[in-house]
Order: C-alpha cells, then sequence, then structure tokens
C-alpha cells in the first residue's frame, strides 16, 4: 500500500486520488483509498461533475427516518476483512444509551453510535459499469460506517421510485 498522505501536499494527494479515479472512474473506492493511504472520506471529497453531496452528520437521525420508508434496500458494511451485504427495509430506530438503537424484528438490527457519524455523502456513479446511488456513512475518522444503496430490480436496474427518493433527499441535504 502506498502511502501517499506521508510527506505530500493535499494538493498532490487529490491529483493522485483524481488520476486514480479517472484511471477507472467505476472502481472500488476503498481500494483508490488503501491504495493511497487515505481515508474514504478523502476519497469521496475528490469525485467530480456532481458524482457527490455532502450532508453534515447531525443529519444522521433524519435521513435514517426517511431511509426506513424506501422499502427493501441494500445495507453494506465493509471491513479490511469482508463486505456484508444484506437486503432488507431499514428498521425505525432511536437514541439511547449513547446508541441509536435499531428496533423491530427486521434481518438488520442493532446499535450504532452516531455521534460518530461525521457526514453522509450522497453518491451518484458508475459502479463497474452501472449506474449506482448510494449514502455512505462516515465517521469522524473519515471512514465509512456503512452504506445504503438503493435497490435493484430482477434486471439489475435501479428502482425508479428509490430514485427519485434519492435525489429529492439529495437535493434537500445539499442545502440543508
Amino acid at each position: 500500500m502506498s502511502t501517499l498522505s506521508a510527506g505530500y501536499s493535499p494538493d498532490a494527494i487529490d491529483a493522485a486520488i483524481g488520476a486514480s479515479i479517472a484511471a477507472k472512474p467505476d472502481g472500488v473506492l476503498e481500494e483508490v483509498a488503501e491504495r493511497h493511504g487515505v481515508p474514504l472520506a478523502t476519497v469521496l471529497d475528490c469525485l467530480q461533475g456532481g458524482a457527490v453531496v455532502r450532508a453534515p452528520g447531525a443529519h444522521f437521525e433524519e435521513i435514517w427516518k426517511e431511509l426506513t420508508d424506501w422499502g427493501v434496500v441494500m445495507l453494506i458494511v465493509r471491513t479490511q476483512d469482508g463486505v456484508f451485504e444484506t437486503k432488507a427495509r431499514l428498521p425505525e430506530g432511536r437514541q439511547g444509551r449513547g446508541y441509536f438503537n435499531l428496533h423491530g424484528d427486521m434481518p438488520i438490527g442493532g446499535h450504532i453510535r452516531s455521534e460518530r457519524c461525521a457526514a453522509i455523502y450522497f453518491v451518484d456513479r458508475p459502479f463497474f459499469g452501472r449506474r449506482s446511488c448510494s449514502l455512505q456513512f462516515i465517521n469522524v475518522d473519515g471512514d465509512a460506517m456503512f452504506k445504503v444503496f438503493v435497490a435493484r430490480d430482477d434486471r439489475r436496474e435501479l428502482l425508479p421510485e428509490q430514485v427519485a427518493n434519492f435525489e429529492a433527499l439529495r437535493a434537500r441535504m445539499s442545502f440543508g
């Protein structure tokens, strides 16, 4: 792994990341971050052409609540050791005992340290040749907490209703 971030100016890092994205515009952004020794947020901030809108993490609960009405989505948690994907409706949640607690008998449950959410990125870019729309919840360290993707139908096309929801929420959050 390159550690470009050590000893290089922010402009040089951004240029190198931009070149990596240009070379493979539909590639895995975490791989770009790893290759350059930077957090995912740094790579997201380098996306061009309206591919990304950043909302403050303070909107975590508001955004989560809206996502619970979207129907089945793809929730992805990626670590260095694996990528975990779940297709399900997101359950409602609320704050308690230092966590945002997910409620209900759903395939997705648990407890999120939402106070560590620094930003939520609305990402609309190609991924392996197809349009992909996601909300990427980024923690205070600049890494992904998890991602919520607009779901696809049987033909692997994005669900139009969810795309409309994504675009409307992104537009609202870009001003809020």
